[in-house]
């Protein structure tokens, strides 16, 4: 029998589900004085929720703390409730909008980030949706790169414009949108280069696809997708921060969601730089991303569904 999406999505969060937990299930809750309250404050942060959340839930919890008792379900609810409202703030599915066609979507992030999985994946749920979709591989820094992202649009069944390794990524893009005009293709999901080693490298090369695109339609590129290894926690957040800057992100895909993530991460990103999060992933499978419920992730992180069952 297969897994539903929501029981991937208690295992993808369960690391940060579990660390909370644990992070609260030491603390005294008989009575929510200050100290207490710090200690809460404190667990969430430990458990990767961000401080802005951490002091809202404070700020709650503290609201008539000293008149009653308040059980572990009770705190539970109103993390939950907190984390939703900076969950949701950012829940945004990408939107096909573009005229004239193709939306040109380039996709950012390190090597490893799952990048080219998430290519794949988008370009799947694209085609669903009833959008011709093609792929350029920009990736011209790495053969493997270039490899793997002709094997998947193999397996979604879409067209590929690809080079050679070394070979020129602007030129692989301007060619890729002459020909996605041409056949009316709806959208062009361009892969890029994730070397942050050499910063400045990277960023003339992005530079240099930006003017490229600018030149076939001003507006292009429409979407600038960064995607986040979710495994790699507050890393994730200086990521943002460096690719923010360099290549002027629209908003963000989290990957690799499952049991080993530190999914608390998700409402740190959101409530810092409240950049719209497109979807996540949950798994290797090429089905497996999708917008999030806000209130169904912020449930799943607070333990709320442990506790209720």
């Amino acid at each position: 029998m297969s897994t539903s999406w929501h029981d991937r999505l208690l295992g993808g969060f369960r690391k940060t589900s579990d660390r909370l937990m644990g992070n609260l299930a030491g603390l005294s809750l008989a009575r929510l004085d200050d100290t207490t309250l710090d200690e809460i404050e404190e667990a969430l942060i430990a458990s990767d929720i961000g401080p802005e959340t951490a002091a809202r839930v404070r700020a709650r919890l503290a609201e008539g703390a000293y008149e009653r008792n308040l059980e572990e379900l009770g705190i539970r609810l109103v993390v939950a409730e907190e984390i939703e409202k900076s969950l949701a703030r950012v829940a945004r599915p990408l939107e096909i909008e573009a005229f004239p066609r193709p939306q040109v979507i380039l996709v950012i992030g390190v090597n490893g980030s799952g990048k080219t999985t998430t290519i794949a994946k988008l370009a799947k749920t694209l085609i669903e949706q009833d959008y011709g979709v093609m792929l350029a591989a920009g990736d011209t820094f790495r053969a493997a790169a270039i490899g793997q992202l002709r094997t998947w649009a193999d397996r979604v069944g879409v067209p590929i414009v690809s080079g050679v390794e070394g070979g020129d990524a602007a030129g692989i893009v301007y060619e890729a949108v002459k020909q996605a005009t041409a056949t009316g293709i709806d959208v062009l999901i361009v892969d890029t280069a994730g070397r942050l080693q050499n910063k400045r490298e990277l960023m003339d090369e992005l530079a240099k696809v930006r003017r490229v695109l600018g030149r076939l339609n001003p507006a292009a590129p429409h979407d600038v997708v960064l995607v986040l290894d979710a495994t790699t926690g507050q890393n994730a957040l200086s990521q943002i921060e460096v690719f923010r800057d360099m290549a002027g992100v629209t908003g963000l895909v989290m990957t690799k969601l499952d049991g080993t993530a530190r999914g608390g991460v998700l409402v740190a990103a959101a409530e810092k730089y409240g950049i719209p999060i497109h979807a996540i992933g949950v798994g290797e499978k090429v089905d497996d991303l999708r917008p999030f419920d806000a209130n169904e992730v912020a449930r799943i992180i607070a333990g709320v569904e442990e506790l209720v069952r």
